[in-house]
């Protein structure tokens, strides 16, 4: 399978830099099936009505934490030195992507603000920077930045974009980028959706830099994810198994979720057990869905890991129409854009990656 099968041509102009109002977004209603997909246009204002009230709806409550730092100029420099937190490997201790990282060397001290620094442990062959933080941990809260994509095109985001990049029921630290397709969701509509019936069960994927890595091989078979944290509590684990046990769908928020939901099952060889672990499932065509029966998403990039997952769930040729249908009715693409709401697994299958 080609990485250029999941290609598309994007109008520059369609690229969200603002975030939509929550609860007021776009929403496409897509139904896969045998020929033609269905297409519906909504606000996803109307979420709750497109839900069974036998369907269990699962959000992913990871935290956005202002990954990117900048430490004071060391020798001679003139620039600050630029750190993106990548992964978490402790709690003091993270794999970072640094700028310029030449400028750094094993042993160094650099410094973020009077009460918060970092000794470098580590330069690797592939480039990663690891650091251990001294001092105030709490103070990245204060003087990191929130790492929104390069797409959106700000040379600093504004502090607007703490609360803007992050999910209404934001709880558990540790992302680097935000569950996008939570953002649509305010608690009033949460609110109404478990007034359907609908059971709202948390989990956590604090999502890292590898789901934004791009493919950079022909082959995607060849391609390999980054390891992303997971946690499924007790509660949220028989909640789920009590889905499975009396036929009731699953719907994801989200890629996350997907990525979580599915590894899950199969660690537990079709049971959700309580667990806190990690992920690199990589889900292209073909892969045999277990969990997941309804998503909710927003629109990716071209070529990217999210929307080679999605085409998995709902079909090549599905998504390539949907995608179409998107540009030409002008919805917003990407982290802060619009959503849509793909109702039910495609059936066709593409050999397995």
């Amino acid at each position: 399978m080609k990485r250029t099968e999941f290609s598309y041509e994007l109008p520059h102009e369609l690229i969200a830099q603002e975030p939509r109002q929550r609860g007021r977004s776009r929403m496409m209603i897509v139904t896969p099936r045998d020929g033609e997909p269905a297409f519906e246009h909504a606000s996803f204002a109307s979420f709750a009505e497109q839900l069974d009230p036998a369907d269990v709806l699962v959000i992913n409550d990871t935290r956005v934490i202002p990954a990117r730092l900048y430490a004071e100029p060391k020798g001679q420099m003139k620039s600050r030195i630029e750190f993106l937190l990548t992964r978490q490997v402790d709690a003091l201790t993270w794999e970072t992507w640094c700028k310029p990282a030449k400028r750094i060397r094993t042993g160094d001290h650099v410094r973020f603000s009077k009460t918060l620094s970092a000794l470098v442990l580590e330069k690797r062959e592939d480039g990663t920077v690891v650091i251990r933080f001294e001092g105030d941990i709490e103070e990245i809260e204060r003087v990191g930045i929130p790492p929104l994509p390069p797409y959106i095109a700000r040379q600093v985001a504004r502090e607007s974009d703490r609360e803007a990049y992050q999910t209404v029921y934001a709880a558990a630290r540790g992302a680097i980028a935000a569950p996008t397709a939570g953002l649509h969701f305010t608690n009033d509509i949460l609110d109404r959706i478990a007034a359907r019936g609908v059971d709202v069960v948390r989990i956590t994927l604090h999502v890292g830099i590898g789901t934004f890595k791009p493919v950079k091989v022909d082959d995607v078979r060849e391609h390999r994810m980054d390891a992303e944290r997971y946690e499924i509590s007790s509660d949220a684990a028989a909640r789920l198994n009590a889905a499975i046990e009396a036929k009731r769908k699953i719907v994801a928020v989200g890629t996350t979720c997907v990525r979580t939901l599915e590894s899950a099952i199969r660690a537990g060889n079709g049971r959700f057990e309580p667990s806190a672990s990690e992920t690199s499932i990589f889900i292209t065509p073909g892969f045999e869905f277990r969990a997941v029966d309804r998503l909710l998403t927003n629109f990716h990039l071209p070529e990217s890991t999210l929307i080679m997952l999605v085409s998995a769930f709902a079909g090549i040729q599905a998504v390539r129409r949907a995608y179409a249908e998107a540009i030409a009715q002008k919805y917003f693409f990407y982290s802060y854009g619009d959503c849509m709401f793909i109702r039910n697994r495609g059936t066709a299958r593409a050999t397995s990656c």
